[in-house]
């Protein structure tokens, strides 16, 4: 087990809705601020989503993006890892044209399609902020988010083309499968990094035994060659990331994941979830590693290559 433990603080995404909680930050000024709490509080990379800062619906807008790296860029020395997923229903161009427009040092990658329900949540809140709130929940009771092969592999290609490393985000076992035809057929390099995304509708259970099966199936796949991490949804974040910590990985914690610091208690910033999981880390004898230490983990190309 390393002694230096990856933290990544996912700040937005596209999940939670401005009515779930008053803490969500919407506009590029929030989210560059919760950007440096969460660097402050021991993350070295930021998983950024952008929103439409007149009523936080999740934008593939480049120039909000633009204004977004560039201010975290000037806060912080964290990596930066954009979003592909971007919002349910956006078109696969709009979602990696982040990537073509800005060249990160690392991007997710989701590895495969999927159910992705939302839709659950409008049995307990009735009204909304938005308009667009309740009808994006409802849509993905019909929605399969795709991530074709094609996609897949010409997503793959626009990575290498601008040296972005990958974050594949793997939702079930089938897409571990999937990322080795991708690695058979040239299309990406090994060592792979693994995001295993925990307890959405539609993927995998947050359970020990879970993420015990994935963690013995990539190494059946991929031998030694990779690094994972972690992330799990709503009450299962920290569980699942302990866990993750004990079993020698990394771990990813964040308002895009999980409104709340404790059960009954929202948090009020993806940094507080961060301050969290950095001291259970340290109670397991294991500390952040910073952002150039998580470079050299992941052998990534350097801030001073992104194109903001």
């Amino acid at each position: 087990m390393s002694e230096k433990i990856i933290v990544t603080a996912a700040l937005t995404g596209a999940i939670h809705t401005p009515t779930m909680s008053p803490h969500l930050p919407i506009t590029p000024d929030e989210i560059v601020e919760e950007a440096r709490r969460a660097s402050e509080a021991g993350a070295s990379v930021l998983h950024i989503h952008a929103r439409d800062p007149e009523n936080g619906q999740p934008t593939s807008d480049i120039d909000l993006f633009g204004g977004i790296l560039s201010d975290v860029k000037n806060k912080c020395n964290a990596i930066i890892c954009t979003t592909t997923g971007g919002g349910l229903g956006m078109t696969a161009e709009q979602r990696v044209s982040v990537v073509k427009a800005y060249s990160p040092e690392l991007a997710s990658l989701n590895a495969g399609s999927l159910n992705f329900g939302l839709f659950q949540v409008l049995d307990k809140i009735k009204e909304f902020k938005f308009d667009w709130e309740p009808q994006y929940l409802n849509m993905t009771e019909n929605f399969i988010f795709p991530n074709t092969f094609q996609t897949l592999r010409e997503f793959t290609r626009f990575f290498s083309e601008e040296g972005t490393k990958p974050e594949f985000e793997i939702y079930d076992a089938g897409m571990l499968n999937n990322l080795a035809h991708l690695i058979d057929r040239g299309h990406v390099q090994k060592p792979v990094y693994l995001q295993f995304v925990l307890g959405i509708l539609g993927g995998m259970q947050a359970t020990v035994n879970n993420l015990v099966f994935l963690l013995n199936s990539a190494r059946e796949i991929f031998g030694d060659e990779f690094v994972w991490s972690v992330c799990a949804a709503g009450k299962h974040q920290f569980k699942m990331c302990n866990l993750a910590l004990l079993m020698g990985g990394n771990t990813r914690v964040g308002l895009e994941d999980n409104l709340y610091l404790e059960k009954g208690r929202m948090a009020k910033s993806s940094g507080e979830q961060v301050e969290k999981i950095v001291r259970i880390a340290k109670e397991h004898g294991l500390e952040p590693a910073s952002p150039d230490e998580t470079r050299e983990i992941l052998n990534l190309k350097g801030i001073e290559k992104v194109k903001y």
